[in-house]
């Protein structure tokens, strides 16, 4: 097949990872000509694409498709895509992320391209927005789900939430879980003590980490609340967060003002083959974002061996089940938070078992090669 994917920018992020690696599969594993069409990749969240990470995939950048809504500039970007599309021919156009979605879907349609599918990583209406924010994204996205072919969504929660608000029927949505290299975290307790020993935390220490930007809605500031009723109950407790992001200060002083600083360590922006060995150093990973379609952070910590306190936040609840890896709370909940983290701090033995069930049960579910496998029968039986 030729195959086109449109995204808006390469980040290091969910939705970067889970589309260069279905590009890199269905070139590797299937001999299908790939196309990666992006935006210019700016932002504190670093590059997906240095360091060789495209290896060998055909890009082609425009310029003027970036996040921001900017209607003239949006104009522009869609008629690249077009003349884009119309020169490489696709049987499928493959688009993410809502603006990315968006003008990608509508040039597909433009361009009759036999199969247009957009992925639904995560929602761009939420229930923190304004009620005319999210009415725009809602007429948006209906508009657009009329100009593809199908949807895939990363988990059940995601065409559940797509469906209610009427953007298009349940038949023309398929979950297919967001796929990663699974071997670097299966065996990364085998950094866990020079980790550790880099971070400086002790044998006696207890390690809740997070992953995550520090950003608006992924929830730091529920878990720093949280932290100081656990560290007065339990002085071996650490906090380890991993990621980068415009509200970084803000956080550092709020840990600060609370005595805290001492308890948390922030690394800042890191590589994404940096995750698993800091996800050996950790005891237990803490998820308290508001919104996301199944943060990866999730089943990366589960196929990890480490169990995982997370709000039930669209997907969160497709991984995290109770007494089975992990505790399932409500948004925005600190007392909760807190009376999790302490529970695991106290109790190896059901650290461990949390965490086994969650390796057993999601390992071979998350790995890319099945993603994209399933992809790839997709755009068989759609085009059939």
């Amino acid at each position: 097949m030729r195959v086109a994917h449109v995204i808006t920018r390469m980040i290091i992020g969910g939705a970067q990872e889970n589309t260069l690696y279905t590009c890199l599969d269905l070139m590797q594993d299937f001999g299908d000509d790939v196309l990666l069409i992006t935006g210019p990749t700016s932002g504190p969240e670093g590059k997906l694409l240095e360091q060789g990470r495209a290896g060998g995939l055909p890009l082609r950048c425009i310029d003027a498709l970036r996040r921001p809504i900017h209607p003239a500039r949006d104009i522009f970007a869609y008629r690249e895509l077009v003349k884009t599309i119309r020169q490489f021919q696709p049987d499928v156009v493959h688009t993410h992320s809502a603006k990315g979605g968006f003008l990608g879907r509508a040039a597909g349609w433009k361009c009759k391209v036999p199969l247009v599918v957009h992925t639904i990583h995560g929602a761009p209406f939420h229930p923190y927005q304004s009620g005319l924010a999210r009415n725009l994204f809602i007429r948006l996205e209906r508009w657009a789900a009329g100009r593809c072919h199908h949807m895939i969504c990363v988990a059940d929660a995601m065409t559940d939430l797509m469906v209610d608000a009427g953007i298009a029927p349940r038949e023309k949505f398929t979950t297919i879980y967001s796929g990663m290299d699974v071997e670097p975290f299966q065996s990364c307790d085998q950094f866990r003590d020079k980790a550790r020993r880099e971070l400086g935390f002790t044998d006696k220490d207890i390690v809740f980490g997070k992953i995550a930007r520090l950003f608006h809605l992924k929830g730091h500031q529920y878990l720093i609340d949280a932290a100081e009723e656990v560290v007065r109950q339990n002085p071996n407790c650490r906090f380890l967060l991993v990621g980068d992001g415009i509200l970084r200060e803000q956080f550092e002083n709020r840990v600060r003002s609370l005595g805290l600083d001492k308890h948390f360590t922030f690394t800042g922006l890191v590589p994404p083959e940096r995750i698993p060995y800091l996800l050996g150093a950790m005891d237990a990973l803490v998820h308290t974002s508001l919104r996301e379609g199944l943060a990866r952070a999730l089943p990366q910590a589960l196929i990890a061996g480490k169990p995982v306190i997370t709000y039930d936040a669209d997907g969160a609840r497709e991984v995290a089940l109770p007494n089975e890896t992990g505790f399932l709370l409500p948004p925005k909940s600190v007392a909760p938070l807190a009376d999790a983290m302490l529970i695991l701090a106290s109790d190896a033995e059901l650290r461990d078992r949390l965490g086994q069930g969650g390796a057993s049960r999601f390992t071979e579910q998350f790995r890319h090669q099945t993603m994209t496998r399933k992809i790839r029968k997709l755009y068989e039986q759609l085009l059939s």
